[in-house]
């Protein structure tokens, strides 16, 4: 399904950009190669149309699916002809013509020969790929989720109350304020165990941020998440508990400032998000400079791994299970019904045994569920309940109602959020901050209503908010994040478009990407990015 959604919106971005009213056009007027450019449209919108066709028939054809990766990457080198014009046309529009003749007149002459031989040689692929189309047999499906939707002007993104685990809380509670007895540490470590989607992390902070908790000081909340690096780990704990920069790479150094800092005092940490990269090893030396806190001192850890919960030697694993049917329809109801009026929720009811099935018991599914149907009206609710998409069987791993929420996302929001594949697992953002990274990839494309960039951006942002695509850090409301489940979502669908540079040895960069992120590490060099050497 990855090719398709994602394949269909660029094509339109592509198509938007070659109609005939636009500069670029004559632009290449000027160069004498619009007629070579407007030819690519019709054969554009030929192949967007079989799209539909040929995602139904890759998972049994290896050569449909090939066809869809050849023309992901020819669809990419387009777009980077188009942008030449655009930065060509800027180039033009700041220039002063009279004082800067000869030397325009020179490179015009060069940028006219390149653009000739590019466009060539993507014209001749585009021929290719639409000569293929058709001895694949492939036919024009109509496609009723391209349509894009807009949630009514009414609507909020209400984060809710937490549903469903009183009791989980009041258990973990009870553990956190127990008097322990004196023992060969001052610390101990109660784990939240379950698999991903259960709402580990919301629990958590739900704790966390519960009055009782108060007779801890300092209280520190980190995540870890599946790279674990001891000395960001560390530096993050000690910089919660100073509330000062910490620029130190040592590690012996940041323990010793640590161990001071915690020394006699009655801490709460928690290590949200622990993957079994963590080792004996890795946190018996974490820990040594947790052993200097007052007695009592609790630890708190989140992982989808019991090994890891026993590696800690946890006095209590406390496994999360599924939400009970009434709450998960409690969760979806949350985000799917904000502007229906209490007189129409009785109709609504009609679906709650589907609904719920779907779910699964994930607080994470309801919430994406909820986002995805809330916009939509309820005749259409039993297609997208019914849809293929929920039994379609890939080795992806990915949660079908994740799919589904991104397969009915507008055109220009899919590709803004497969860009966000770049970021790290856990990685907090701010709105602002991912809206200037879309701007600046040119992922926000101009309305017709004259908006400024920034403004739609924040709609966009507000938009995969709404569909808890994206959700409010634990630690901090006003920074963002994406749910690990959420983040194998963007990856999936951005494909081998998106690489991220981090600090493990196995990663390796494909000749396609075409966006990247760069994840510091404690001893970077140059070798460090050999990856990008080797491709370039």
């Amino acid at each position: 399904m990855v090719a398709e959604v994602f394949l269909g919106a660029f094509l339109q971005l592509l198509l938007d950009r070659l109609t005939p009213h636009h500069d670029l056009l004559n632009l290449a007027r000027l160069h004498g190669v619009d007629k070579k450019l407007k030819k690519w449209s019709p054969a554009l919108s030929a192949i967007g149309a079989v799209l539909q066709d040929a995602e139904d028939k890759q998972l049994k054809s290896e050569a449909v699916k090939l066809w869809l990766d050849e023309l992901k990457h020819l669809a990419f080198d387009m777009d980077d002809i188009l942008d030449t014009f655009s930065t060509e046309l800027l180039r033009r529009n700041v220039m002063n013509q009279q004082h800067a003749w000869l030397t325009s007149k020179v490179r015009g002459a060069k940028f006219n020969f390149n653009m000739n031989s590019e466009i060539k040689e993507i014209s001749d692929r585009l021929v290719e790929i639409s000569e293929r189309k058709d001895l694949l047999g492939l036919n024009y499906v109509v496609n009723k989720c391209s349509q894009v939707w807009q949630r009514p002007p009414s609507s909020c993104v209400l984060d809710g109350p937490v549903v469903g685990r009183d009791d989980d809380k009041r258990k973990i509670v009870e553990v956190l304020l127990r008097d322990d007895q004196p023992s060969s540490v001052n610390f101990h470590v109660v784990a939240i165990v379950g698999m991903p989607g259960l709402g580990k992390t919301t629990i958590a902070g739900h704790v966390f941020n519960d009055d009782a908790m108060e007779r801890f000081s300092p209280k520190v909340w980190v995540s870890v998440s599946d790279n674990f690096n001891l000395v960001r780990v560390t530096k993050a704990i000690l910089e919660s508990v100073t509330s000062a920069r910490c620029d130190l790479e040592e590690f012996s150094q940041i323990q010793e400032i640590l161990s001071k800092a915690l020394a006699s005092k009655k801490f709460l940490v928690v290590l949200d998000d622990v993957w079994n990269t963590c080792d004996y090893d890795l946190w018996a030396k974490l820990q040594s400079a947790f052993r200097g806190g007052a007695l009592g001192s609790k630890v708190i850890v989140t992982t989808r791994d019991t090994q890891v919960a026993k590696m800690m030697r946890s006095i209590e694993v406390h496994n999360l299970g599924c939400m009970s049917d009434d709450d998960c329809w409690e969760v979806f109801g949350q985000h799917a019904f904000l502007n229906v009026e209490n007189g129409r929720l009785q109709s609504f009811e009609l679906f709650r045994e589907k609904v719920v099935a779907k779910c699964g018991g994930l607080p994470l599914a309801a919430r994406v569920l909820g986002g995805l149907l809330g916009c939509k009206e309820i005749d259409e609710w039993e297609e997208i309940l019914n849809s293929k998409l929920w039994s379609l069987c890939d080795n992806s791993g990915i949660l079908p109602v994740l799919k589904l929420s991104y397969h009915y996302l507008s055109s220009n929001l899919k590709r803004c959020f497969a860009y966000c594949s770049i970021l790290p697992n856990d990685y907090e953002f701010g709105e602002r901050q991912l809206i200037l990274l879309w701007m600046a990839e040119g992922l926000i494309q101009q309305s017709h209503e004259c908006k400024q960039l920034e403004d739609l951006g924040s709609n966009y942002f507000r938009e995969l908010l709404s569909r808890s695509l994206f959700q409010r850090s634990s630690k901090n409301h006003s920074q963002f994040v994406m749910h690990d489940l959420v983040g194998d979502l963007s990856r999936w669908a951005a494909g081998d478009m998106c690489f991220r540079l981090e600090d493990k040895l196995d990663v390796r960069c494909s000749s396609k990407v075409r966006h990247s992120s760069y994840i510091p590490g404690q001893f970077d060099g140059v070798q460090k990015f050999k990856e990008f050497f080797e491709v370039c």
